[in-house]
């Protein structure tokens, strides 16, 4: 269980620069001008772990597969995209698909390079865009409305569910609020994302900044900042530059360059821990001599559930979990070790998987 982050924004912004950066592939044709991303580009990365490298060493794993996120480069999106303009309908399906949009927003100045609506504020960027997913759903919502029409004359119940979620959405957007402001029952929380309304998925910005400013950012992005906090969204400040040399540098030379841009890790680990973080998610690992491996999962979520991510089967049939915390793994040297000193544990089917637990399931197959 990975999750899949849409890239939007703007024509001209960096998202393709980004992207290609992230992928380390040159899928995405970055060209100065609009809808060079004619299809959108789906990459898959690996998401960086020093944890399960330390595993992998302590119990002698022949081979380490870390957990993977999926990158979707949506064309540049402009106004009326709602209506179709540009490459509006079909990119705002692509959305749809998103656990999460990072909207980029173009924090530097460039003279070579032009603004769609020719200016630089980023505030107002985030605003049009977001006001073009707002009208997307308003239409959306309104055409299903009308085709539930028939069935709510039946008395059919989970149309009248289906129904009263959408007009709470509908006052909200009427109301000039996205649908991720609304507070849904937890009864009401998987058929509200059953909608998969686009401005109810959660938001990351991610602020492009000159190579100069990216360790600290710039006031263009100290703005997006104050609008994301006030939204509750995320933020990352990243330079699509920098990220975009980085791909193409052997990785012993990678923490050199870092250095001397003045930070400490690459765009990419921030990006992929703020998307975990917006999302709820967290990282558990299995062990062995033939493999060390990382699985994504939700915060909360209960063994057997943990365990079906791995195989349906393991969660069906789950008997327990043997487990050992992270860092007991490590001080102790091992599954061994965590035995002796007491730190290995047997949990059932009520138990909490935590973050880096190292987990083994036992399950009737």
């Amino acid at each position: 269980m990975g999750f899949k982050m849409g890239i939007v924004g703007l024509p001209n912004v960096g998202k393709s620069t980004l992207f290609n950066a992230l992928t380390r592939t040159a899928a995405a044709q970055a060209a100065n001008f609009p809808f060079c991303t004619i299809e959108p580009n789906v990459g898959e990365v690996a998401v960086p772990d020093d944890r399960l490298d330390k595993l992998a060493a302590i119990a002698g794993s022949k081979q380490i597969i870390p957990a993977r996120m999926t990158f979707v480069d949506i064309a540049g999106l402009v106004r009326g995209a709602s209506k179709g303009e540009g490459l509006g309908n079909q990119f705002l399906a692509n959305i749809r698909e998103c656990d999460a949009i990072a909207h980029v927003l173009r924090c530097f100045e460039d003279g070579d390079i032009t603004h769609v609506e020719g200016r630089i504020d980023p505030v107002a960027d985030a605003e049009t865009i977001e006001t073009e997913l707002m009208l997307a759903d308003l239409e959306s919502i309104e055409r299903r409305r009308a085709n539930l029409a028939r069935k709510l004359k039946g008395g059919d119940k989970e149309s009248l569910d289906q129904d009263r979620l959408l007009a709470v959405a509908q006052k909200a957007l009427e109301d000039g609020k996205p649908a991720r402001t609304v507070k849904v029952s937890e009864d009401d929380e998987r058929a509200w994302r059953m909608l998969q309304l686009l401005t109810a998925k959660p938001v990351l910005y991610v602020c492009n900044v000159e190579e100069s400013k990216a360790a600290n950012g710039n006031s263009q992005s100290d703005r997006v900042a104050e609008m994301a906090k006030a939204q509750g969204a995320g933020t990352v400040v990243i330079s699509a530059r920098i990220e975009e040399e980085l791909a193409q540098m052997p990785a012993e030379d990678s923490a050199m360059f870092l250095e001397e841009m003045g930070l400490t890790e690459a765009g990419l680990d921030r990006l992929i821990r703020a998307g975990y973080a917006l999302l709820g998610l967290q990282t558990y690992f299995t062990v062995g001599p033939k493999e060390a491996r990382a699985w994504t999962i939700s915060k909360g979520m209960l063994a057997p559930q943990a365990a079906g991510v791995i195989h349906g089967d393991f969660e069906r049939g789950f008997i327990r979990a043997e487990t050992v915390a992270f860092a007991d793994y490590v001080s102790c040297k091992g599954e061994a070790g965590a035995k002796e000193a007491g730190k290995f544990r047997v949990e059932g089917k009520t138990y909490e998987v935590k973050d880096g637990d190292v987990m083994h399931f036992l399950f009737n197959g």
